[in-house]
């Protein structure tokens, strides 16, 4: 019996270029990076030099704190370079891939019938529990901590994000054998969409399936802890993510660790928005090639969607947790009469300023990046309350952050959260705040407090 979450509260709306159900081959890099910074919560310690060798599925740093939780390189190759920053800060290890890829074999056998603690150590050796996550913080686990139930949302509703039902075509039993693995850990608990129900990635018997039926952010892991099991307090929960989860049954069926995924090339600068196929850390020019737009305007490329990404170069490389690669319109080159007075008919407003309303739901914004004001103080207004399906003040939570109020901070909820949970209402603060910067600030400071 699946139970149905109908939630009210949230925004939706539609950009163009989302990707479309092609799937093609992206080539495969010369050069592939990890970055320790796609990991928060670990300290870097390199277990790998430049000129070193190694196999795809070979750790190249673990977790300074505990040296329990390794990352592993996604290819074959030879250590090409440590990338540095300010203070000698690991941005990047940088690998030359081989020809033919070798693969580092790991002993599965028995894995489906293991103990708890024997399926944590082969994820942690393998590299995938670096790419879980925790509530609270927002970071990787501690392996250490057991969890109370594990997370996976199979689908997002953010703008441009990838369709994991297209995504996940052909792997479902391997998402199904990690959703398996994982109930040896902890409770599961699956969240998928009202047009999953009836796909091939059900039905799971290992796990709990909620149905969430929403405006955006229904899609977030976030939003569903707060309304299956909200996280109190001294608990701890896990989160997955679907991608991850078909990692996860591959491993246990191969034994080798094969991170690739099929990314969205998506947004109106995209000239044909599709899926690539590419492997962790490949370089973003790979992935787009020759399939943005003429450059008759200024162009964003952002690591992720529009709405949680950060923004990326051609020369750089994919993170470890991106889904998808979005191209839209800069905006600093636009120069506009009168500015937000006009009665615009292309932009979107979620307070109704603009008359593009009158079009339809369903139309497609070609959005930008400008912000379209500055920033001011925060007015009550109860706007964040309107977008937020979480039994939190968003708006005093937001407040606290800032005066560094933690008993407040914790009172209000902050354990629930992560980032992206407040994505949809930094779009629609009038007050301009970088709502998800602020959290994660306040989340790494409350993790300092409690260490």
């Amino acid at each position: 019996m699946k139970r149905i979450y109908k939630l009210k509260k949230g925004l939706d709306f539609a950009l163009e270029g989302k990707a479309e159900p092609v799937l093609t081959e992206a080539p495969a890099s010369a050069v592939y990076g990890v970055r320790p910074p796609d990991f928060p919560g670990i300290v870097p310690r390199l277990a790998v030099k430049a000129g070193d060798k190694v196999k795809a599925g070979d750790t190249l740093f673990v977790d300074k704190r505990t040296e329990r939780v390794a990352v592993v390189s996604p290819v074959s190759g030879a250590v090409k370079d440590i990338v540095r920053g300010e203070r000698r800060k690991i941005l990047a290890i940088e690998i030359e891939a081989d020809a033919e890829q070798e693969y580092r074999t790991f002993d599965v056998a028995g894995i489906a019938g293991a103990a708890s603690e024997e399926v944590v150590r082969l994820l942690r050796e393998s590299g995938l529990f670096a790419l879980f996550r925790q509530r609270p913080y927002d970071v990787v686990p501690a392996p250490e901590n057991k969890p109370k139930a594990v997370f996976i949302s199979a689908f997002s509703k953010m703008p441009l994000a990838a369709d994991f039902t297209f995504v996940a075509e052909g792997r479902e039993d391997d998402f199904k054998a990690g959703v398996r693995l994982l109930a040896r850990v902890a409770p599961v608990h699956v969240g998928i969409s009202p047009r999953q129900v009836n796909t091939a990635l059900l039905p799971i018997p290992e796990a709990s399936v909620s149905i969430f039926d929403g405006p955006n952010p229904s899609g977030n892991v976030g939003v569903q802890i707060s309304h299956v099991a909200p996280v109190n307090k001294g608990e701890t929960v896990w989160t997955v993510a679907p991608e991850v989860v078909c990692f996860i049954g591959e491993f246990a069926r191969t034994g080798r660790v094969r991170l690739r995924r099929r990314v969205a090339v998506a947004g109106s600068r995209v000239a044909s928005p599709r899926y690539v196929s590419a492997t962790m850390g490949a370089r973003v020019a790979d992935i787009i090639g020759d399939n943005l737009k003429p450059a008759d305007t200024h162009t964003r490329i952002i690591d992720g969607n529009p709405l949680v990404g950060s923004p990326t170069q051609p020369e750089a490389y994919i993170s470890a947790q991106a889904t998808e690669l979005c191209a839209i319109p800069e905006g600093d080159d636009r120069h506009e009469l009168f500015g937000w007075i006009m009665p615009r008919l292309g932009d979107f407003s979620a307070s109704r300023s603009y008359f593009s309303w009158l079009l339809g739901k369903k139309r497609r914004y070609d959005l930008d990046c400008r912000v379209k004001g500055g920033e001011r103080h925060m007015i009550m207004s109860g706007e964040y309350d309107r977008v937020l399906p979480m039994d939190i003040y968003g708006e005093y939570l937001i407040k606290a952050i800032i005066t560094g109020d933690i008993d407040r901070q914790e009172a209000l909820g902050i354990y629930e959260v992560a980032p992206e949970d407040f994505a949809v209402a930094e779009f629609v603060c009038s007050s301009k705040l970088e709502l998800q910067r602020i959290v994660r600030e306040g989340l790494d400071v409350l993790m300092k407090e409690n260490a």
